[in-house]
């Protein structure tokens, strides 16, 4: 998830967003991949430019460093592009993850998470908005019969069972910091590892906890391994996984779009020799294939990482007609599916893009 101006993000953790605001109404306009802000006052309200500017958001397309190949296609979509619905009025999807039994998804909106079969066509309403204190739902992944969600802006993290039961809901340590609890990842013994954007640090629960009963139990987060190039007021750690070797971790950052490997062992952090991907967000790997949603470009690059993950090539970038803020990424069944937040709508008010939140189902090739 991205981070904007801290006035704004303020607002959005206080929930005063108002649900009669023009955010409800519908608006013509669509987002066209890899356009530039306009001029004048359009060009200032572009949601991500304060942040990274409105030439270095497109740097690894405009302007890509010479060292790098260009990627062998960047797509616009194509046949067996399928849209998935999701049966909410305020769903504004932000995550979305899937095993061989369903498909779910997040909502920042309201903190619902939505739930389908592979190949359905709409996702219900699985886990109700505010139950649990699941007021905003940002990452979300599935490890065995647990189904973790983050919780973005409100400081909490929460763990399911699969049957919707809390297992335990946490909280961030109380140190008066902003926080932004954005996404998480799962070690091969289990353990989870979970970004604070805001806070520039990786929290760490074990396997015991997660796999333990469904007592509904709260606890406080706690931190594992601090990042660097840690700047204030932006998303730093955001999207993140686990590296082929299962020893460690990768990690993208939103605002620089810099790429970084963390040791579980040592927890040493060094940047990935990659080209720079701005607005990088969500990220799933399969085998030594990363796909990266980035947010403001409205595509999902995808990278092939070298033995150790020291370095990372990119290899295409994807984008489809519609695309729409696509700030999570999951793979499902040999297809790719990717998120249209409409996250200018969330957090800006502007005129929703479209009636109909929605998920897009790519071939995987």
């Amino acid at each position: 998830m991205t981070v904007y101006d801290p006035a704004i993000t303020r607002k959005v953790a206080d929930h005063v967003l108002p649900h009669s605001s023009p955010a409800h109404r519908v608006h013509p306009r669509r987002v066209r991949p890899y356009d530039r802000p306009r001029h004048g006052a359009a060009r200032a309200r572009h949601p991500y430019r304060h942040l990274c500017g409105p030439d270095r958001v497109h740097a690894s397309r405009d302007r890509r460093h010479p060292r790098w190949p260009r990627p062998a296609h960047a797509s616009q979509g194509g046949n067996g592009d399928q849209a998935i619905t999701l049966d909410g009025s305020r769903a504004f999807p932000e995550s979305v993850a899937a095993d061989r039994h369903f498909v779910y998804a997040s909502s920042i909106g309201d903190g619902t998470v939505y739930r389908g079969r592979p190949g359905a066509t709409t996702l219900e309403p699985f886990l109700p908005a505010g139950q649990d204190g699941r007021t905003q739902a940002a990452g979300i992944k599935i490890t065995g019969n647990r189904l973790l969600v983050a919780g973005a802006f409100s400081g909490r993290f929460f763990v399911y069972s699969t049957s919707g039961r809390l297992v335990a809901a946490y909280t961030v340590p109380e140190t008066g910091e902003q926080t932004l609890v954005n996404d998480a990842a799962v070690a091969p013994n289990g353990d989870v590892y979970i970004t604070d954007s805001l806070r520039a640090v990786v929290y760490r629960i074990p396997a015991a906890e997660v796999d333990g009963p469904a007592t509904g139990a709260h606890r406080t987060l706690r931190v594992a391994y601090h990042l660097p190039d840690y700047v204030a007021g932006q998303s730093n750690g955001n999207g993140i996984t686990t590296a082929p070797d299962g020893t460690s971790l990768i990690i993208g950052y939103w605002y620089s779009g810099a790429l970084y490997r963390l040791d579980l062992t040592t927890g040493g952090v060094r940047m990935i020799d990659a080209p720079p991907l701005p607005s990088a967000d969500g990220i799933v790997r399969q085998g030594n294939t990363l796909y990266v949603a980035r947010s403001v470009n409205n595509e999902v690059t995808e990278l092939r990482l070298s033995a150790g993950s020291t370095r990372a090539v990119v290899v295409s970038e994807r984008t489809f007609p519609g695309a729409d803020t696509t700030t999570g990424v999951a793979v499902s069944g040999g297809r790719l599916l990717v998120t249209n937040s409409q996250m200018d709508t969330y957090l800006y008010g502007e005129p929703l893009t479209s009636p109909a939140f929605t998920i897009e189902s790519l071939p995987l090739r």
